[in-house]
């Protein structure tokens, strides 16, 4: 097998040219292989607030320009490990929900047929459901760690019942997920009643709150998310307005009181040892962004998902 393609060498061309593949990385269409691609889903159609989302994946693109090859956190040099690859946009039908998360599922479903294994950019929260709808199909239920200010299991919007704020109540109702291993992380703000956390309870979910981050720190944080997962197929969802506005300005539904890109970056580096399959970072919308603050902390979440997912490949194969 060859040696994976890395990415662009910055000795020899600069940071700020070429074109802005996800850390500089190879297309898909440049390499033999793919172990991993981190793919855009350039939609916004679901959002019930701020709209903007669809520009998400190549603003984070932009911002993953500073990467580098060696996560020292992590201990690991991921594009040495696998062929990762940018693997471009899944276009998808912007005045239709329920035909982009067709199209969605289908594009994402050729990746994981072939063993490609994907990170994925939005686009908002809606993408989850058609993602977690391809890995179920290949490795049956799914465990979710998922990382936003709020739930997302609400029924509908004005009736809809795909939105950002329904795709893991249709991923508990659809059998996707396994109940015994899903929770949420970071969440915190007003919601609509007391109802919603007594559904949210009654479908599986864990809650820690932003203020639970803080009160028990990182570390007992990841050290109860492993114990709750355990070698289970797992999800990350990490919607970025799970940071605090000052750490993610960028996003279409902000609150209050998150938590920082460092408390969200040491939890991720917890889950080292936990079976990833896939992963995705959402609602980044860059026309509410200062100074790439938003997209910066996205593409860095990303990279991490990414090593992880190097780190699964090395505790498996031993490579």
């Amino acid at each position: 097998m060859n040696s994976p393609i890395g990415p662009t060498d910055s000795s020899l061309v600069p940071r700020f040219a070429g074109p802005a593949t996800f850390a500089r990385l190879p297309r898909i269409d440049q390499v033999e292989r793919a172990d991993v691609a981190v793919i855009g889903v350039p939609f916004d159609t679901g959002v019930s607030y701020r709209p903007g989302a669809r520009f998400g994946p190549s603003a984070i693109r932009e911002a993953s320009r500073l990467l580098r090859p060696y996560h020292p956190g992590l201990d690991v040099a991921p594009f040495e490990r696998l062929q990762v690859v940018d693997g471009g946009d899944i276009a998808v039908n912007p005045f239709s929900i329920g035909d982009a998360v067709e199209t969605l599922d289908q594009g994402a479903s050729k990746f994981v047929e072939s063993g490609t294994r994907l990170v994925t950019l939005g686009g908002d929260h809606t993408i989850a459901l058609p993602l977690l709808r391809s890995l179920y199909r290949k490795h049956g239920p799914i465990a979710l760690l998922h990382f936003d200010a709020h739930l997302d299991t609400w029924d509908t919007y004005f009736g809809e019942p795909y939105t950002h704020g329904t795709p893991f109540r249709r991923a508990v109702e659809e059998g996707i997920l396994d109940t015994e291993a899903i929770a949420h992380v970071g969440t915190r703000g007003p919601l609509y009643g007391k109802r919603d956390l007594e559904e949210d309870r009654r479908f599986g979910f864990g809650i820690v709150t932003a203020a639970d981050v803080l009160r028990k720190g990182v570390d007992e944080i990841a050290d109860s998310l492993r114990q709750r997962i355990g070698n289970r197929p797992l999800y990350v969802s990490v919607d970025i307005d799970v940071l605090d506005p000052a750490h993610a300005p960028g996003t279409g539904t902000p609150e209050a009181g998150g938590i920082t890109s460092r408390e969200l970056l040491e939890i991720l580096r917890g889950l080292a040892d936990l079976n990833l399959v896939g992963a995705d970072v959402v609602e980044v919308a860059p026309a509410y962004d200062h100074a790439q603050i938003t997209s910066t902390a996205a593409s860095h979440v990303a990279y991490d998902l990414v090593s992880l997912l190097a780190l699964n490949h090395q505790r498996k194969t031993g490579n």
